[in-house]
This record gives C-alpha cells, structure tokens and sequence, in this order.
C-alpha cells in the first residue's frame, strides 16, 4: 500500500471538485490501486490557506469556502504566501489550479517548479504553463524523478495527453482540427435557435461557462492557447498563444447564421494545427462547416479534435458537456498515472 499526502493550489470550481471526487473514489483507489492519501494543504485566492501534516478535513474546507469563510480556522501553521504554503503541507503530489494567465503562464510555472524542488508530483489544470514552460517543467521533473502531468488543460478530462504518451507509440501528430472552446460552440448554438449575440453570451454567462468579462472565450484566446498547448506537447514544436492566427465570433451576425443554416451549414469556431517541416501553424476562427464535417453535430458545450498521424489518418476524440466534475477527473487520473 502507498500512501501520500496532497496539497490543493487553487480550490474554485474544479478544486472543490476535485475534493469531492477524492472522497468518492477513496475507496476504490485504496482497492483497485493500493494508494491511500490525505489531503495536507489546501490554498485559496480568497479565503485563505490551511495546513495540517496529519490531514485536513477537505470536504468541511470545501463548505467553508463555498460559503465564503476562510480556512485559517483549520491550519497547524499561519500561511503568508503560496512558496511558503508549499514548504510547509509536506506533501508528496500538488494540483495546481490557479487561474490562467494567457500572456506568460505565471504565476503557475513557479507554483509547479518549486513542487518539484520539494520533491512532489506536479499536476494541473492550467494552461499557461503548459505553452510557456512545458520543456522546461517536464525537464526538470525528470530530474526529480517526478511527473508534471496536465491531461485536464484541453478537454477536460479526455485523455489526450495520456493517449498520445501512453497508446500512439511512434505516432507522429501532423495536424489536427476541432472545436476545443465549449463556450462559444454554445453561444453559436443558441444563435442558431434565433438570440442575439449578446443574448447568447448572457446566457453562457448565467450558467457559469462565460466569465463576467468574456473576452477570452469570445475572442479566441482560450481557443489558441489549447491550440498551442496541443502543438507544444503532442509535435513538440515550441508555439505561444500570440502565435496562432487568432479570430473570434464577435463579428458572427445573426444574418450569417441564418444564411448558413439555410445552406445545411453551421458556424464553428475552429482550431487546427499543422506541421510544416519542423516548425507548425496554428489557427483559430470561425467558419461555416457542412454536415459532412464531424464538427457539425457537436453541439451545446461540448467538445471535439479530430487527430492526423502518419499512422492513424484520422481518429476523433469527442467530450460532451463538460463540467467541473470532469475536469477533476482529468486530475484524478494524471494522479493515479503519475504514481503508479
């Protein structure tokens, strides 16, 4: 039996999440894995941190931050900063999942490479990272003897990361097209039922898809730094989010869906990548696909990338609905791959 202690970076959505599948899947991971676990440091952007070597109740944690009250209450040591929270939870595994920034990936690269220092597996579910460090941080956890693992960064929990390490030996990625932003493939949907664009996005933000300010989604740059984490990882061509050529739906009328429909297409806002010699395009925009596509039926919120090797021509992978829960999945998973 192999037992280690965890530390949570982050704990929104998918933290809280991911506290909720631990305790579902403790059980089974002591059963079907001889792993044992207990949480020992949980930090938050707004409520505080806590830790205890001997273990955190995490599902009380997660109440107390749903309910906007801090975690101090139940620490063993005052925490005054994210370097120091992770000196002090003597943890083996740490899941970062502090929110993305776009432009430089901190300050998440430092969150994972002092893990690593300290000795602990690295995961996360953020992208940034993944485009502007993931030679460094993989590098460095070889050192270590470590795993930074981060299946959950594009399509949540579909394994696209593991499927290409573990599955395609000798697969070489030439290129790759789908639709990777749940947000926006929702918006157009509803367009297509007969809102408005700002109606739409209204509704994305009402169900918790959009953020307050959309413009990540809408714009296109969730889109292109999934873009470039695929291209950075899966053909190892080094590629930032500024790179790709970039469109968003802003400028998708309400009479362009229409004129679409009536031609039996629908507006998509696409991703797609492709290897030109030892260096790689990547591209984001919206465009009117056929039913011919296997882009046209993915609806809702759901996700899709459709894979070109030179071995395999074509192989889909699609997720549907994605939420929280499957994010946290993706965590569980790089969890149990990293240890055993």
């Amino acid at each position: 039996m192999s037992h280690y202690n965890l530390a949570l970076l982050g704990f929104g959505n998918v933290g809280r999440a991911l506290a909720r599948l631990l305790q579902r899947k403790e059980a089974e991971l002591q059963s079907r894995y001889d792993i044992t676990f207990r949480v020992t440091g949980i930090a938050t952007g707004r409520h505080g941190a806590a830790v205890n070597p001997a273990g955190l109740d995490y599902i009380h944690a997660a109440s107390l931050a749903e309910a906007g009250e801090s975690l101090a209450a139940l620490s063993k040591t005052p925490i005054s900063s994210n370097s120091e929270f992770l000196r002090a939870c003597a943890a083996d595994v740490m899941f970062e999942n502090t929110p993305v920034n776009h432009a430089t990936g901190q300050p998440a690269i430092d969150h994972l490479h002092l893990a690593l220092e300290l000795g602990m597996h690295a995961i996360t579910a953020n992208k940034g990272p993944v485009v502007h460090a993931y030679r460094e941080l993989s590098e460095f956890a070889k050192t270590r003897h470590k795993r930074f693992y981060f299946e959950s960064t594009v399509m949540d929990g579909a394994p696209i990361f593991s499927l290409f390490r573990s599955s395609l030996p000798a697969a070489q990625l030439l290129g790759f097209r789908g639709i990777l932003n749940s947000t926006t493939n929702l918006i157009l949907g509803r367009m297509e039922s007969g809102e408005s664009f700002e109606d739409a996005v209204k509704y994305a933000q009402s169900v918790g898809l959009a953020e307050t300010d959309p413009a990540a989604d809408v714009d296109g740059w969730d889109a292109s730094i999934k873009v470039a984490a695929l291209i950075n990882v899966l053909m190892e061509i080094p590629l930032t989010p500024q790179q790709v050529d970039r469109t968003g739906i802003r400028g998708i009328t309400q009479e362009m869906v229409a004129d679409a429909k009536a031609q039996g297409k629908r507006w998509k806002l696409v991703c797609s990548a492709e290897r030109v010699g030892v260096l790689a395009t990547g591209r984001v925009a919206p465009e009117p696909v056929p039913a011919s596509s296997t882009l046209y039926s993915v609806e809702g919120s759901s996700s899709i990338v459709e894979f070109y090797t030179d071995t395999l021509s074509s192989l889909s992978i699609v997720e549907g609905n994605p939420g929280p829960d499957t994010t946290a999945y993706g965590l569980l998973a790089d969890f149990i791959n990293a240890v055993r």
